[in-house]
């Protein structure tokens, strides 16, 4: 991959590496190199950790049927831990926008069938915290 391609990287795939990362190495320092989304991916990053426990009750009472966050796949449990992190907290980007954005930065980590299933959830939560169209 061109330099010049890695810089316009979504946003939202900065995030999940970053989320990525810190769990598979707790004792990591999260930086945030300079770009034009580093503010974005500095309150994603750091809002998803520290509202955990709001978006995982979040998950539970709107999707309790739906996943099992146990046995969910670590990347899946990330990516869905970040856009409910927007749609909770992100007022201001549509939640098509959020719903989309994931999805594409999904495909850099997740299978095909991956991607269907958290476009549903993503879907269905969407429409139970959001009431716009």
């Amino acid at each position: 991959m061109s330099l010049k391609k890695s810089k316009n990287l979504s946003p939202r795939i900065k995030v999940i590496q970053k989320l990525y990362n810190l769990l598979m190495n707790s004792e990591a320092k999260i930086e945030y190199p300079k770009s034009q989304y580093k503010k974005f991916i500095k309150d994603v990053v750091e809002g998803t950790l520290e509202r955990s426990d709001l978006i995982e009750e979040t998950i539970n009472l709107h999707l309790g049927n739906d996943i099992n966050l146990l046995k969910t796949d670590k990347i899946l449990k990330i990516i869905l831990f970040a856009a409910i992190f927007e749609l909770l907290f992100k007022h201001n980007t549509p939640k098509k926008v959020i719903i989309k954005e994931y999805l594409f930065a999904s495909e850099h980590f997740l299978e095909k069938i991956q991607i269907g299933y958290l476009n549903a959830i993503l879907d269905k939560l969407a429409k139970a915290l959001r009431k716009e169209a």
